[in-house]
Parts: structure tokens; C-alpha cells; sequence
């Protein structure tokens, strides 16, 4: 039944009052400096502690497209798309261990900062308006279409209100600054692990409720592997319906690496949580949302295979199909939601709402950041105050978050919304780490080649999508993370090139430091990222 029980409303809007008043004891407990200090406002500088910044990185990474994307892919994939989490977990580290440390040891508190830094404004600026218009108009827009779909599923509340109230809620979390944002996504991401194990439950045991065994949440699992044996294979083969979505051993070392290390390594909104900490709390945090990130599947994927067994077994035949009987993927998830009971759906509903909002919140906070400090301050009003750039940046909070809004209509053609997120914003993912890697750790890296890498990346990734339909089968039709690979590779090679032929004075020009000695880490960081890793190990060999 599409519609909250007063339990249900009861239990929402005491998660509502909860978030709303902790944000604002986090708010004013030092609102003279989240007011007036711009780096306050956008790093929450030194204030977050290492839970605070793991959570806060999965608040911002897990929303809707998880719940209901991830989910609808894990319907028509299966276990293969918690890759994505799996191999994120270990990119991660990565992160912690060599990219992270060159930011903070030199105090850049921006991506397009970096740019500027170690090539030139004209690259920092190209780079930016990239990444505003991907924030807004793809990011931005598919978290708020999803939630709102899920809304609209569960509730009487329209897919139009739905994304009203969703956008409302995100800004006025979002303008207390970073700070705020940090410490309510702990709560954000209780709420959204608790209601997602709900209702991974409740997947699982009406699984075994439909075979004769009762509510046997471990009979439910064995349920899963002995009806949907194809879903629980973690590397597809050539002949694979879905290989082009998830490509063979490219998901281990190929695209998904790129993909992965451009997320969160050089990704605004992601590493923005942890450049306002020291290098060992920052680490610590990041290790945590490793750890986080292993669970994910369960909450997100295995509900959408429990799905797939039940569909396959004659029900929810008119839930997850349209109109026009053509089986919709992204409709599993809020047809789980439809079942709980009263109070636990309420419990669902707070945690996908929770999801949504943080990553709203966390993104709408980074498009404010890089616009204030790497648009405004830079060209618009150099001599702008620490209290009119955090003005400027909650109206970019506001204004981003209408534009996103009046777009998100336009999306509702979908399918698997979690594949379009991942392929589109891979269209420069592969230019964005070919330019960050080797400006990292190639001193001759140039600002011309930086400044091609830009330009060449997406004219690159349309051409090898596009051109197997331009010439009818002539060209390739390579999978998208291999496109990806290919992109880095073209992009990458391309960049060194120009550089060995830049001169000699501008290849110097824009060195960032590195010291090898900020790539040592902690026993306690060792042992944590051997466990992950041979966690991972496990995984891979149990359900390859």
C-alpha cells in the first residue's frame, strides 16, 4: 500500500527533529566562526574527528542511486555491481596512502585550487565549470529523481512535491557548513545502515516465506544462491547479456580503477571531508569508510536479487513493470519498502531520506565551495571578505539546488539509473586522473599538456561511444569501463607527450611537493588495510 501509517510518520519526524536539532546545536555551538571563517564553513577546519569524516564520506557517497539504482542493477546483474563498493574500499586506501598526504601537506583545499597550483588558472577554470556542470546537472539531479521516485512509490506525496521537500531539506542542512553537514551524516548514516538492513530483512525472510520455510533469514540467503545461481558471479565472460556493463577482468584493474581513483581521489565533494584534518585523523577516517564501504552490498544489492527470485517465481509481476509491460529494474526497491510494516517502513523511509539528503547536502556544499573560492574570489571579487564568501557560497547552495530541480523531471525515461550515473560521469573521470596522477608524481608534467588533457577528454570518451553507431558496426563497441581505460591511456599518453616537448622552463614552473617519507603509514592503518584487502581476497575467490 502506497501510503505511511502514523507509526511511520511518528518514526520519520522523530529522525526530522533529531537531525534538525543536533545540526543546529553543531551550528551554533561556534557560530561566530561557522558564520564569518570561510574555511570553517567549507572544511570545517580541524573540527571533525575521524568518525565524523568516515561517515560523513559514505553519508555523502551512498544515496538514492544505491538504495534504488544499485538495487535495480542488482535485480538485472546481480552480485557483480557491488564491485563498484568492493573495489572502492580498496581504492581508498590508495587514497589515504598517496594522494591524500600531497593535499594536505600542501594546503590544497580545492581540486581546481590544485590545478592552479601545480599548472595554471586557465586549466583550475576549464576544470571547474567541468565540474560545477556535472555536480548540477548529473549529480545533483539523478540523487533528487531517485529519492523522489522512491517517495512517490511509498507515500501519497507526488514525484513533483517529493522533489520539493527533498531539495528543501538538503539546503537548510547544507547551509550551516561543512561542520554541521560532518556531524549530522554520523546520524544520516546509522539511520540509513539500520532502515537498509530493515529491509534487506525483510527481502530475505519473505524469500523463505515463499519457498515453505518460514521466516528463516538463513535459509532466505541459501534461497538466493540455489534460484538465482547466475547473479552471484562476480566477473562476467565475453558472452555475458550484461559483460558491456560490467566487463570482465576490468573491474578489477582496468576502468573501475580509473573510475575509482577519479571518484575519490579527485573529487571535490569526497575529499573535501577530509583536507580540514591532519594527516592522521584524516587517514584514520578514511580507513573507516573502507570498512563501511564492504557492507554496502548487503543493504543495497542483495534486496534487488531477492527481487529478481521472486519475480522469477510469479510475483510482483505488475510492480516491476510499466505500463507497456516492460520490466522495470528500478522499481525492486520501493516495492520492498510497500511490504514493511507499519513503523518500519517509517524506519525505511527516514533512512533513504537520510541517504538523500546527505548527499545532496555533501555536494551542494562542494558546488558552493569551488564556485566561492575558485570563481567568485578569483575573478568576480578578489578582495571578497571571509563573511561574504560564505554569503556567496549559501546562495550558490540555493541557487544550485533550484536549478537541479527544475531539471530532474527530464530523467524519468530511466531505467538503470546507477549505470547512466556511472557512464556519463565517466566521460571525464579518465582526463580528470590522467591530469591529477601525473601532475602528482611526474615533475614535467606541463600546463599545455594539462590544459589538452581537459579539452581532449570528452571529445575522446563521445567519439568511442559514438562511433560504432556512426559507422554502422565499423568501430568497436567497447564496453564503457573499457572506454574509460582506453580514455586514460589516450589522454594520458597524449599529455606526456606534449610535456617532453614543452620547454624546459615551463615544465618547472608549477611544482607541487612530494616527499616519499608522507607515504609511510601507521601499524594500526597497516593492519586495518591488510584486513580489507584480504577480505576483499576472500570475496572475489568465493563468488568469482
Amino acid at each position: 500500500m502506497n501510503r505511511l501509517q502514523p507509526a511511520d510518520y511518528i518514526v520519520f519526524f522523530l529522525y526530522f527533529i533529531v537531525v534538525s536539532s543536533y545540526g543546529y546545536y553543531i551550528y551554533k555551538r561556534k557560530s561566530k566562526s561557522v558564520s564569518n571563517s570561510s574555511t570553517e564553513f567549507f572544511l570545517a577546519e580541524g573540527s571533525l574527528t575521524w568518525w565524523a569524516i568516515g561517515a560523513s564520506l559514505i553519508a555523502s557517497n551512498i544515496s538514492a542511486e544505491h538504495f534504488i539504482g544499485m538495487s535495480g542493477s542488482g535485480f538485472a546483474l546481480g552480485l557483480a555491481i557491488s564491485t563498484y563498493e568492493w573495489m572502492a574500499a580498496f581504492t581508498l586506501i590508495l587514497v589515504a596512502v598517496f594522494i591524500l598526504p600531497i593535499y594536505l601537506k600542501n594546503h590544497i583545499f580545492t581540486m581546481p585550487q590544485f590545478l592552479a597550483k601545480r599548472y595554471n588558472d586557465t586549466v583550475s577554470t576549464i576544470m571547474a565549470v567541468f565540474w560545477l556542470l556535472v555536480y548540477v546537472f548529473v549529480n545533483l539531479t539523478s540523487i533528487i529523481y531517485l529519492g523522489s521516485l522512491a517517495i512517490s512509490s511509498i507515500t501519497t506525496i507526488s514525484f513533483e512535491w517529493s522533489i520539493v521537500g527533498l531539495s528543501f531539506f538538503a539546503v537548510i542542512v547544507t547551509l550551516g557548513g561543512m561542520k554541521v553537514i560532518g556531524y549530522t551524516d554520523v546520524i544520516q548514516v546509522i539511520v540509513l545502515i539500520l532502515g537498509g538492513l530493515v529491509t534487506t530483512y525483510l527481502a530475505i525472510t519473505l524469500l523463505s516465506e515463499k519457498f515453505g520455510y518460514g521466516k528463516d533469514l538463513w535459509k532466505g540467503l541459501s534461497l538466493l544462491k540455489e534460484q538465482a545461481p547466475t547473479h552471484f558471479h562476480m566477473i562476467f565472460d565475453k558472452e555475458h547479456k550484461y559483460y558491456p556493463e560490467l566487463p570482465g577482468l576490468s573491474v578489477l584493474f582496468g576502468g573501475m580503477l580509473v573510475n575509482n581513483l577519479a571518484y575519490w581521489g579527485c573529487n571535490q565533494y569526497i575529499v573535501q571531508r577530509a583536507l580540514g584534518a591532519d594527516l592522521k585523523t584524516a587517514r584514520k577516517g578514511i580507513l573507516f569508510a573502507a570498512f563501511l564501504k564492504l557492507l554496502i552490498p548487503i543493504i543495497a544489492v542483495l534486496p534487488g536479487i531477492a527481487m529478481y527470485v521472486l519475480y522469477q517465481n510469479g510475483q510482483f509481476q505488475n510492480e516491476m513493470t510499466d505500463l507497456n509491460h516492460v520490466i522495470k529494474p528500478d522499481h525492486a526497491y520501493p516495492t520492498l519498502m510497500n511490504l514493511l510494516p507499519a513503523g518500519l517502513k517509517g524506519v525505511a523511509f527516514a533512512a533513504l531520506t537520510a541517504a538523500v539528503v546527505a548527499s545532496l547536502a555533501g555536494k551542494a556544499n562542494s558546488i558552493s565551495t569551488i564556485f566561492s573560492l575558485d570563481i567568485y574570489q578569483k575573478f568576480i571579487n578578489p578582495q571578497a571578505s571571509e563573511k561574504k564568501l560564505v554569503g556567496v557560497g549559501r546562495w550558490a547552495v540555493i541557487i544550485s539546488m533550484v536549478a537541479a530541480a527544475l531539471v530532474t523531471p527530464a530523467l524519468k525515461s530511466l531505467d538503470q539509473a546507477y549505470q547512466f550515473i556511472q557512464e556519463y560521469v565517466g566521460f571525464i573521470s579518465p582526463g580528470v586522473l590522467a591530469i591529477f596522477l601525473l601532475g602528482f608524481f611526474w615533475k614535467k608534467t606541463s600546463s599545455q599538456a594539462a590544459l589538452v588533457g581537459a579539452i581532449i577528454t570528452i571529445p575522446i570518451s563521445t567519439i568511442l561511444k559514438f562511433l560504432p553507431t556512426w559507422t554502422n558496426g565499423g568501430f568497436p563497441d567497447y564496453p564503457f569501463l573499457d572506454r574509460m581505460s582506453i580514455t586514460f591511456v589516450l589522454v594520458a599518453a597524449t599529455m606526456i607527450l606534449i610535456s617532453l616537448f614543452s620547454s624546459k622552463k615551463e615544465n618547472n614552473s608549477h611544482v607541487i611537493e612530494v616527499d616519499s617519507k608522507w607515504f609511510k603509514v601507521s601499524p594500526s592503518f597497516m593492519v586495518g588495510s591488510v584486513v580489507i584487502s584480504g577480505i576483499l581476497i576472500a570475496l572475489y575467490t568465493v563468488f568469482w
